[in-house]
């Protein structure tokens, strides 16, 4: 396999290519890396580069030197695969980078195109670009640390460029999870020691300890990870067994009601039904209704009593059974904390949600479980009716998550949509393929 960079800075490539794995690759013949300059192809003292159309800053590549570097590499090694490296291209990932190994596995020659400045003129990318290449959501000067980064994620999968087979199939991110932690001697460093499981020989403990050690570190670290690809049961069951333990509580006190005026909601059966049903689907431990009035409770209490009887509620709807029976009624919320608190032996990290900004709370997104997952405590939802909770009840709370909101000017969703929306946002799986 021919491989060829076109670039503006061909000496940050020596080193790369003469280090290392690529180094011993080349050398076996196994691969060739070449390189080629785009100030070759102007007259001296003529600029590679030329001010964009419209009143943009920055200057592009122009297209017919990118031209002329292409053709020159096409004939020597032949007909190229190309991939430019561009924010426009598909972000990689490591499922992503082996699709696109599996496509160019069989190409005799591979052209990696880095550009620099404000990047390239859009044509080039339109009539060369075979593959538009991203290396994340972030911005750097160049294109050549990307190409390499590129390669070196690529080359991975070359047969003979990695010693051990094996490591290229367990590398992190090639599965569900990512790698658990490893050790080598002195068995004890500053005062930390090996953990004495991996030093038993039990090859069977040792393998169930690793699977454990991966399965915490990517949920607790890389939960948008784990939830974005294909898991079996197994894998899932390791997943369930590291996610915080999530409540709900939906609020009928302290709510706005609009014109300054803060009270009381009533309970709707509709909502203690869907939200019953969403809090089962992403495995929440509770859904707390939270109201002080006595008329309120008596309809509820009836409701649930109802639903959560095995014989009567089980035989009607055995489904609707199963999720009601995680409902619960409190007064206050100071009576969710508490019961929370006696369960778990902590109290819970309250998040807040709201149908408006609200820019007293610190606010987290839906991306960043992480941040809440690392305080090691429980999480309660706290969800208003009515207008919303009052800013008493947000006061209270640790964080608050964004607004819901589409790419239109309609934010009128009911609680029992937002509930759905939101868990599955922040606990559901989201397959990326």
């Amino acid at each position: 396999m021919n491989i060829s960079v076109i670039t503006l800075f061909p000496e940050l490539y020596k080193p790369f290519f003469q280090a290392s794995l690529i180094k011993r690759a080349q050398e076996k013949g196994t691969i060739s890396c070449h390189v080629n300059n785009l100030l070759s192809y102007t007259q001296p003292k003529v600029r590679v580069d030329d001010t964009t159309f419209g009143h943009n800053a920055g200057m592009l590549l122009k297209p017919e030197v990118v031209e002329q570097a292409i053709d020159a590499s096409e004939r020597d090694f032949g007909k190229a695969y190309k991939i430019i490296l561009s924010p426009q291209g598909q972000v990689m990932t490591q499922p992503r980078l082996q699709e696109l190994y599996e496509r160019i596995k069989d190409q005799q020659h591979i052209m990696l195109i880095a550009s620099r400045y404000e990047g390239l003129d859009a044509r080039v990318e339109d009539y060369y670009a075979d593959e538009l290449v991203s290396v994340g959501n972030f911005v750097v000067m160049g294109g050549d640390i990307p190409a390499m980064l590129l390669l070196e994620g690529l080359l991975r999968f070359v047969p003979g460029v990695v010693g051990k087979e094996e490591s290229v199939q367990l590398d992190s991110f090639s599965g569900a999870f990512v790698d658990y932690p490893e050790y080598t001697r002195p068995v004890v460093w500053k005062g930390m020691e090996v953990p004495e499981i991996i030093r038993s020989g039990n090859h069977a403990a040792i393998d169930a300890w690793r699977q454990e050690q991966a399965a915490e570190k990517t949920v607790k670290k890389h939960f948008n990870w784990v939830r974005s690809v294909s898991t079996t049961k197994a894998e899932q069951q390791l997943i369930k067994k590291y996610i915080p333990h999530h409540y709900i509580a939906l609020m009928h006190n302290d709510i706005d009601l609009k014109e300054g005026r803060i009270g009381h909601t009533s309970v709707t059966s509709i909502d203690i039904h869907d939200i019953a049903r969403s809090s089962a689907t992403y495995g929440l431990q509770t859904f707390f209704i939270v109201t002080s009035l006595l008329d309120q409770q008596k309809m509820v209490e009836k409701m649930l009593s109802f639903w959560i009887d095995e014989k009567i509620g089980g035989d009607y709807n055995n489904n609707r059974h199963q999720a009601v029976r995680t409902v619960q009624l409190k007064s206050q919320l100071d009576d969710v904390i508490a019961a929370i608190e006696e369960k778990e032996g902590k109290r819970p990290f309250i998040i807040g949600t709201s149908a408006r900004q609200c820019d007293i709370i610190k606010q987290v997104t839906y991306f960043q479980q992480d941040l809440v997952w690392s305080h090691d405590r429980p999480i309660l939802f706290l969800f208003g009716t009515g207008s919303g909770m009052s800013e008493d009840l947000l006061n209270r709370c640790d964080y608050m998550l964004p607004p819901l909101q589409g790419f239109s000017d309609f934010n009128h969703l009911s609680v029992r949509s937002a509930v759905a929306i939101i868990l599955d946002k922040w606990l559901g799986i989201a397959l990326q393929k």
